[in-house]
């Protein structure tokens, strides 16, 4: 049941796709004198809420950016106690995933991940392959250029063996060879704790994407924080290269 959401919001358009930049987890826990790993568990609530209220208000796909190539570069332990959370909360989260029709998907490189998290995911990917309400993605090991280079070299290979012509490489053909392929790009991306850049994430994906900055850690982005960035993207014309006049007519 939804609550305290503002009508008029959920009469507007609502963004099919929405990903999120989910940052200030350390920061949230530093400022209340917490271990780091205890933003990161508080994170978790976050995203168990946003998902609920994305599924309630008709949001079609969510592409939560939760672990990304260059967090490799964390001090070893942190890294260690995300993967071990990361394992324990899908085999806990996907079973509620599953009962409310949720479908679990991910890209980025799986490889990289411990053995037993990796298994883990691929359950519960498995087990919602035949949902058919919201689409959860999860970026894990993830990184836009890594991603782009990939498709690449894919291209390339194809062209090499005589199996692809130069001049049907366009812009719809390199996109349907990216790890996204079976989603629309974003029409709204989130990015919380104040931060104003990308970080690498569905830079291709994001070239006409509306954009919304928020100051609020990700532990404390719950449902009134999403409303006020759709609200935000409802005042917003976009226009893709047009003007004004072209897109009202």
């Amino acid at each position: 049941m939804i609550h305290s959401l503002n009508q008029h919001i959920i009469n507007g358009p609502i963004p099919d796709h929405i990903a999120i930049i989910m940052d200030g987890n350390g920061r949230w826990a530093k400022e209340r004198s917490y271990p780091r790993l205890a933003g990161h568990k508080e994170g978790i609530n976050s995203v168990r809420e946003i998902t609920r209220v994305c599924g309630e208000i008709g949001v079609k796909y969510l592409t939560l950016y939760t672990f990304s190539t260059e967090n490799w570069n964390r001090p070893s332990a942190e890294v260690s106690a995300l993967m071990t959370l990361l394992l324990k909360t899908i085999s806990i989260e996907v079973k509620e995933l599953h009962k409310k029709n949720v479908r679990f998907t991910t890209i980025g490189e799986l490889e990289m991940l411990p053995k037993s998290t990796r298994r883990g995911i691929l359950d519960g990917v498995e087990l919602t392959k035949d949902n058919t309400g919201l689409n959860l993605c999860l970026a894990l090991n993830y990184g836009s250029r890594q991603e782009m280079v990939s498709a690449v070299r894919t291209i390339a290979g194809k062209v090499k063996e005589g199996n692809l012509e130069l001049n049907e490489i366009d812009e719809t053909f390199f996109s349907e060879s990216l790890s996204t392929a079976n989603m629309p790009d974003p029409d709204l991306l989130i990015r919380t704790s104040g931060e104003c850049r990308l970080s690498n994430f569905l830079l291709w994906q994001c070239a006409y994407t509306e954009i919304f900055m928020t100051p609020i850690y990700w532990p404390a982005f719950r449902e009134e924080a999403l409303m006020e960035a759709i609200s935000n993207y409802q005042t917003r014309e976009r226009r893709f290269g047009k003007v004004s006049e072209q897109v009202n007519n």
